[in-house]
């Protein structure tokens, strides 16, 4: 059954490019690697990196000479390098960061299968490369995490605590609440985002367009509220899932918050205050209706033995009920998420054309 499952979610969440949108290239003489679309660059490697689950992928990392940090980028999950390359040279310039990304197992020319292990083992394999072949530091690394990337990212934040900072764009609070409004997390949902968010110990900016109609903007704005350490969030008006480069305030936002996190930690304290101001408006009404709920149900008098013995056993009816009513949904409604994925799919092409768009990228941000 976990298997099925599983096979099921990976079949829901991702989407590779195919064909790819790349191929490797190695010099005969050289032994050079690069993408076959783009030229070499000095400042740019092509590499192969093994995971700990027997895959092989794909990362490349831009240098900045003007760095004092590294940005781990995790893509989305109907985008591959080829697609992602060209921006990540403009972040790189524009934010004066080294840039690391790499494709998920199954994508591009990473071998293996993409679902929700192999990525974490994925994005920690990226993670040791910069730490052994680059020499980075944890407090020198930010992690960027793009929609289901924000799944591995949030799961290595958790793992290390003493990283720079993180940064969500268009995240998911778990695999399942993309396709349903569900209160509760299943056992057979993926990057349970939701129950990881508390357990970030670094500065976190979230992005979200308040368009998005892949990944509603409730998802990023429950997630800033669990938040421990919150920083300023984005929240793009008309934004939508792929677009968010193509606002002014997107980079001017990302800057802002890079040059915060790079200053030690007594002076960030400005950045976390200037997000209390936010606090009353952005509470998710999903989280944390049931917990005023339930305070207001300790406030009134205790029931008699005899009430809650019949309270216990009418919820533990309802309970059964709605887990069999759920289970109904999802098989009646798992036809429905075709319009979802097709969506998604959809959204490839509109990826495509803003990855490719850097000169009007360069024309945006310079202005």
């Amino acid at each position: 059954m976990g298997g099925v499952t599983s096979s099921m979610a990976a079949k829901l969440a991702f989407f590779p490019p195919n064909p790819p949108s790349y191929e490797l290239v190695t010099e005969p003489l050289t032994g050079l690697t690069t993408l076959s679309r783009f030229p070499h660059r000095e400042n740019v490697e092509v590499m192969r990196l093994p995971t700990r689950r027997g895959m092989e992928i794909v990362a490349v990392y831009i240098r900045n000479p003007m760095a004092s940090s590294t940005l781990l980028y995790s893509h989305g999950n109907a985008a591959d390098l080829g697609q992602m390359y060209e921006l990540f040279i403009e972040l790189s310039i524009h934010l004066r960061v080294n840039l690391m990304g790499y494709d998920y197992s199954g994508y591009g020319q990473s071998s293996g299968k993409p679902n929700e292990q192999n990525t974490y083992a994925d994005i920690q394999a990226a993670y040791k490369c910069l730490l052994e072949n680059y020499g980075a530091k944890d407090e020198n690394i930010i992690l960027y995490g793009q929609s289901v990337g924000s799944g591995p990212t949030i799961d290595l934040a958790v793992h290390h605590p003493c990283l720079r900072a993180v940064v969500l764009h268009s995240p998911i609070l778990s695999g399942l609440r993309v396709m349903y409004p569900v209160k509760r997390t299943y056992w057979f949902d993926i990057y349970k985002n939701i129950e990881k968010m508390p357990l970030v110990n670094c500065p976190v900016l979230i992005i979200h367009g308040t368009a998005d109609d892949v990944v509603d903007c409730s998802h990023g704005r429950q997630l800033w509220e669990l938040c421990k350490e919150k920083c300023e969030p984005l929240w793009l008006k008309g934004g939508k899932h792929c677009d968010l480069e193509l606002f002014p305030e997107y980079i001017k936002h990302l800057k802002k918050f890079i040059s915060t996190v790079q200053k030690s930690p007594s002076h960030r304290h400005s950045l976390r205050r200037s997000t209390d101001h936010f606090e009353p408006s952005r509470r998710s009404t999903d989280c944390f209706e049931a917990s005023r709920r339930s305070t207001d149900r300790r406030e009134k008098p205790r029931p008699s033995m005899d009430r809650l013995r019949i309270s216990d056993n009418k919820s533990r009816s309802k309970e059964k009920t709605e887990k069999l009513k759920f289970s109904l949904d999802y098989m009646e409604k798992s036809r429905r998420s075709v319009d979802c994925l097709e969506r998604s799919r959809r959204t490839t092409d509109q990826l495509e054309k803003g990855r490719k768009s850097v000169d009007r990228l360069d024309r945006i941000w310079a202005g």
